[in-house]
């Protein structure tokens, strides 16, 4: 039963991701346009399937957190019940900034009716609505980084992966949480300290399915 777990755990995970960073793809370059509104208005059908796939993203998070805590809680409950309670809320998080780039759709239409000396204000709320969007992903990666440094710890603890694999992923959730971390504060590092991070979570659902966990 627990190789069939482990082999679903892994599809989740790259469920999670595939979804994640094709969702991410389609979104992100909207919102960064100079003229956000006017993007988004004509880029409607994108923004909502991208939404759509990290909304995947932020349920697969949980359904990924449900199926380790009754492996794992038996080699060290208090970690167990921190991950499954950083997934909850990174998933909460994640949920919450989805609805900033949909305000932007709802005030994209009166954008594009109203005379453009009178532009501003829908402007401003629109640069508000993307900033929150990518705060709140900040804080959500913040808590997924705190509360995967407590599950690498258990899978190095229990032995299910390679020690190595468990020791990857600490290195990269740590590149991700000091990442996070700066970007809040406005210090942006581009994509270096994400690379360790990224190599564990493909490494982890490939060895999951593959391989199942160690006995």
């Amino acid at each position: 039963m627990n190789q069939w777990i482990a082999r679903i755990t892994g599809l989740l995970f790259l469920v999670s991701t595939c979804a994640y960073l094709l969702g991410s793809g389609l979104l992100n370059p909207i919102l960064e346009e100079p003229d956000i509104l006017e993007g988004v208005y004509l880029d409607q059908t994108n923004i909502a399937f991208g939404l759509f796939l990290e909304l995947i993203n932020a349920i697969a998070v949980v359904g990924i957190a449900m199926l380790l805590f009754p492996v794992l809680r038996k080699h060290n409950e208090a970690f167990t019940l921190g991950y499954f309670a950083s997934r909850v809320i990174e998933s909460a998080m994640l949920i919450i900034s989805l609805i900033f780039p949909l305000l932007l759709i709802m005030l994209s239409g009166d954008y594009r009716e109203t005379e453009a000396t009178d532009r501003l204000f829908f402007q401003t709320l629109a640069k508000v609505a993307v900033e929150s969007h990518f705060k709140l992903f900040e804080l959500a990666m913040i808590v997924l980084s705190i509360g995967s440094l407590l599950f690498c710890y258990v899978l190095y603890q229990s032995k299910f992966v390679p020690r190595i694999l468990s020791i990857i992923g600490f290195v990269g959730y740590l590149g991700l949480l000091t990442s996070s971390c700066l970007s809040i504060a406005g210090v942006d590092l581009g994509a270096i300290l994400y690379i360790p991070g990224a190599i564990f979570e493909i490494v982890l659902p490939i060895w999951l399915l593959v391989k199942g966990y160690n006995r």
